[in-house]
């Protein structure tokens, strides 16, 4: 089966411009947003439904990009679900980022309602929602992704990393290298300005070296310049640390790394109030148990050079 006719609900951060390249590669888009005005930003190069059911009447396929399993289930299977109103033999693709096993029940359902199914998050931020950069991880049946790959190119590079729910489980490694790694490059940054660096410069020296990787690049001058409007919102990096633990739990795994700096996203989010920050945000919890110590103020802790 051919993939020329294609939905995409959810046009926020990620899904808009994801939506915007899938068009731009030749296919017929759809799009549906529960906030209208989002989806009609789109109009330009889409149809935008009226409600989900209509958006799907004539998909082959149908991509998802919300924020949780609930509205995933929710937009499925709801009492305005799509599943129901969707060609029979549409390929749903989820590209949010959810439960693991909450994929494999979506898949199973889907296969009853004789659809298809692949779970296929995203890394990449919104950036490569823009560039068509993403890194895509999907899990399905191989024929699926196959006949999915030229509408997943048209967002990103796609790679087939298992069975249902496996695109869920290697989205969440991806997350817990991210989140540590925002944690690391915030406790760098800090201890380098507080023992006479300039954390610009910083950066700078690092970039190349072994200690390089995107999230220095990109966040870390986040960091620097203290812009924390989200391209990743805070809240959703919490979320997926949850259920990254919730795996290891099953699978009888202690991650001691992840647990603190879940335990650090927690506190920002729901004391701190800053859940729809960027998660480069970090860094604020870090200075925040560190009074007087703010990145990029120019003051450090250096040691006076002696007589």
């Amino acid at each position: 089966m051919s993939i020329r006719n294609v939905t995409v609900i959810g046009t926020g951060i990620m899904g808009a411009p994801m939506a915007r390249n899938i068009a731009r590669a030749g296919f017929n888009l759809t799009v549906w947003n529960r906030t209208r005005a989002k989806a009609e930003a789109l109009s330009d190069v889409a149809t935008v439904a009226d409600d989900p059911r209509s958006a799907v009447a004539s998909a082959d396929a149908i991509v998802t990009m919300v924020d949780n399993s609930p509205i995933v289930t929710q937009i499925y299977f709801g009492e305005n679900g799509v599943v129901e109103a969707a060609p029979k033999g549409a390929l749903f693709i989820d590209m949010s980022s959810i439960q693991p096993a909450v994929a494999r029940d979506h898949a199973a359902a889907l296969s009853k309602s004789g659809h298809r199914h692949l779970d296929a998050p995203v890394s990449g931020g919104e950036k490569g929602a823009i560039e068509a950069t993403l890194a895509i991880m999907a899990g399905g049946e191989a024929p699926d992704f196959a006949e999915a790959q030229t509408l997943l190119s048209a967002m990103g590079r796609a790679t087939h990393v298992g069975v249902h729910g496996a695109g869920q489980v290697a989205k969440l490694a991806n997350q817990v290298i991210v989140a540590v790694t925002i944690g690391a490059v915030s406790e760098a940054m800090l201890l380098a300005q507080e023992g006479g660096c300039n954390p610009a410069a910083l950066r700078d020296a690092l970039m190349g070296g072994f200690a390089t990787s995107r999230i220095l690049e990109l966040h870390g001058e986040r960091m620097v310049e203290r812009n924390f409007v989200p391209g990743g919102p805070l809240e959703l990096q919490l979320k997926d640390l949850e259920n990254a633990l919730e795996v290891a739990r099953d699978a009888g795994l202690s991650l001691p790394l992840t647990e603190k700096t879940r335990d650090a996203f927690h506190t920002l989010a729901h004391e701190m109030k800053m859940g729809r920050h960027d998660h480069a945000a970090y860094l604020l919890w870090l200075e925040a148990i560190n009074p007087g110590k703010r990145l990029g103020t120019g003051e450090t802790s250096a040691p006076p050079l002696k007589a």
